[in-house]
């Protein structure tokens, strides 16, 4: 088994690495239907994701990431910017890590901007690395529950759903989101 874990891992790097023209991408359909879909999943297992996307300014929307890992890890995965229901761009999220960490997983996320000026960051950086810039709270089911339009004072609220595989932690610290131009 670890030798497998390795192979993946080194897979994983391989593709963060290589440059965004020569490595896999998904089509625009191909990410537009994967939205969708998690965008239905989400909002049917937590109704309070479709109260906050009522009104976010947008949601990015990253459908399915993998991370894997053994000592060394990564993650990636390309998702889409929704604005009043309708894609507005493309982008890849990737993130490496370093530590006493073992497996593969499989998760979707989606971030909502409540603001305008959390959305402006988004689009003006060339790269941003989630936990700088705009304040991003991650919604548990906990947390969840007690959320509502009013007490929804923070720039970004993170959904993680749709989890599948053992891998121990899980995180969007360290995060890079960039923007992409599929086919």
């Amino acid at each position: 088994m670890g030798k497998h874990v390795r192979l993946i891992v080194i897979a994983l790097l391989l593709t963060i690495a290589a440059p965004p023209s020569l490595s896999y991408a998904a089509s625009k359909a191909e990410i537009n239907r994967d939205v969708d879909a998690a965008l239905q999943k989400l909002y049917d297992s937590t109704p309070e994701a479709k109260m906050l996307a009522e009104k976010a300014k947008g949601v990015l929307v990253f459908p399915s990431m993998v991370k894997g890992g053994f000592i060394v890890g990564a993650q990636y995965g390309d998702g889409a910017l929704r604005k009043g229901g309708k894609t507005t761009g493309y982008y890849r999220s990737v993130a490496a890590s370093y530590g006493l960490q073992a497996g593969v997983q499989a998760f979707g996320y989606a971030l909502f901007f409540m603001n305008d000026k959390a959305l402006a960051y988004l689009k003006k950086s060339k790269g941003w690395e989630i936990g700088v810039g705009p304040s991003i709270v991650v919604v548990d089911k906990g947390l969840a529950k007690t959320l509502t339009t009013t007490t929804a004072k923070d720039d970004i609220y993170a959904f993680i759903f749709d989890q599948k595989g053992l891998m121990a932690g899980l995180g969007l610290q360290g995060t890079k989101v960039t923007r992409i131009n599929p086919k």
